[in-house]
């Protein structure tokens, strides 16, 4: 099982956990949502319990609950910038076989 983050998500990453002043790192998860069935959650992870794995990228840890890795498992978090306005992080999901009309939700 794995998640890979590239080198731009690193960075943003480790700029907004400056920002936030603490916290070990990314929280990625998946909760049932919209009309395809699943939306990505992406928050500041404050603990590790348990039943996550924690995967590591040049000192920044990613948590993810172990009932995602379903939906998450080889999954890429990359963070792009196009333009002034223009920025966010992307998903690239091979798990994904169907994405609803907004591309809030997908299912696998």
């Amino acid at each position: 099982m794995t998640i890979n983050l590239t080198p731009s998500a690193v960075e943003r990453v480790r700029t907004m956990l400056a920002k936030r002043g603490h916290g070990i790192g990314l929280y990625l998860g998946t909760k049932v949502s919209g009309c395809t069935g699943f939306a990505y959650v992406v928050d500041y992870a404050d603990e590790v319990k348990d039943s996550d794995l924690v995967f590591e990228f040049d000192e920044i840890k990613v948590v993810v609950p172990q009932k995602s890795m379903e939906q998450l498992n080889g999954m890429t978090l990359d963070y792009a910038k196009n333009g002034l306005l223009n920025e966010g992080f992307e998903f690239i999901n091979p798990n994904v076989k169907d994405m609803c009309g907004c591309g809030e939700s997908f299912s696998v």
